[in-house]
Order: C-alpha cells, then structure tokens, then sequence
C-alpha cells in the first residue's frame, strides 16, 4: 500500500482557498451593489418628494394671485351689483373689456376636466399665471404656477338667481362698512338668504422641475 507524502497532499489541496476567496468577494461585492442602489433609490425617492413638498406650497400663490384679482375687480366696480347688474364681471365668464382673466369661469362645468388633459389645458387661453396680466412666473424653487376660478353656478353668465348657485354660510357686515349685504339687494326666488354669498372655487397647479405636478384647491366667497 502507497500512503501519500505530506507535500504531495498540501499539492492537491493548492488553489482551493483561493477559490473560497473569490467566491466571498463576489458575495461581498453583489452586497455592496445592493447597498449603493438602495442608498441611491432612497435619495432620489427623498429628492422627488422635496419636489412634490415645494411645487405644493407654491400652489398657494395661485390661490393668492386669484383672491388678489377677485378683490380688485370688487373694488374696480363698487358701483355695480353682482346680483342684479349682469355687467358685473363676475357675471361673465372671462369678465369683461378691462378685467380679462382667460382663468375665470362663471359657471362650474362638471365636463371641464382639470386634469386630464381633456378640458383645461392650463395654457393662457384657458388659466391665468401668478405674473402680470396673467402671464407666468417662475418662483425662486423653479416653479410656474397657474390658476382658474370658477363659480359654483350651474348656469354660466347668468346673474345669481338665475345661476342655480352653491351659497356660502351667512356673510355678515361686522367691520361697520357702507357694503350693502346680499340680502338687502336681492329680492325675490334664487336670491341667497341671511346674508349668503356664491362660492367660488379656486383651482391652483404648479409645474416644477423633474416633471413634478402639483394641485391644490380653496374656496372663497
């Protein structure tokens, strides 16, 4: 019987720590892939909702630049009534010569689609952007924002009690100001009760970087 001398073991047995070794360094390195796309996915998730966070809060300044516009055409036409000249801006969808805003809407279209791409297109033909004369800004976070009103009327260009409207709670004059109330210059069957307003609904979207969409809504009255 032959027994094998110890070197000729230790050389058949050359190579296979080797073999370990590459095998623990392949593991080690799927490992580590693994590590930095799971880092790189969590920072871009990160970045896309800090995206989605300021595009939100830019929303307000539709919000804003809409309520800024609703009171300067109150204040441009104190001497006409809402509820019984139809003249009167808020009658008429876009308003009129002198208080053109493409964003404004009398009536509430359940067809008008916001977002789909179907209705408004957010352009200046159908919205209004926060810059002067409706055009569009660009805020310091990179954000272009634009807005729409629309009045819960069901019929559009119509004075309010022919607009089967949506009336706030009671409107009441507690600053001592001279502004008749609803009640006291409209009279008769539509007419808002206890002082009621028609509300409007102001729709705010805002385009940011990568893409990001965001909406925001308020009611006013």
């Amino acid at each position: 019987m032959k027994h094998l001398s110890k070197s000729a073991s230790y050389a058949k047995q050359r190579g296979i720590a080797l073999f370990f070794a590459l095998i623990a360094l392949l593991a080690i390195s799927l490992a580590a892939v693994a590590l930095i796309r799971s880092v790189d996915t969590s920072t871009l998730i990160a970045g896309n909702l800090a995206f989605k966070q300021s595009a939100t809060t830019s929303g307000d300044a539709g919000v804003e630049a809409a309520m800024s516009w609703m009171s300067t055409i109150e204040t441009a036409n104190a001497g006409l009534s809402v509820l019984t000249q139809i003249a009167h801006p808020f009658n008429n969808t876009g308003g009129i010569a002198g208080a053109l805003n493409p964003g404004y809407y009398s009536s509430l279209d359940a067809t008008l689609s916001l977002t789909d791409g179907t209705g408004i297109q957010w352009n200046a033909n159908d919205s209004c952007g926060t810059g002067p004369n409706c055009a569009d800004a660009v805020d310091p976070s990179g954000n272009t924002t634009r807005y729409i009103i629309q009045r819960m009327c069901r019929n559009a260009n119509q004075l309010v009690p022919a607009a089967n409207c949506l009336f706030s709670g009671a409107a009441l004059d507690n600053g001592g100001h001279a502004t008749p109330l609803p009640q006291n210059v409209c009279i008769g069957e539509g007419c808002p009760s206890s002082g009621q307003a028609p509300q409007n609904r102001i729709t705010s979207r805002t385009t940011g970087p990568r893409n990001t969409v965001s909406y925001i809504q308020a009611f006013v009255y």
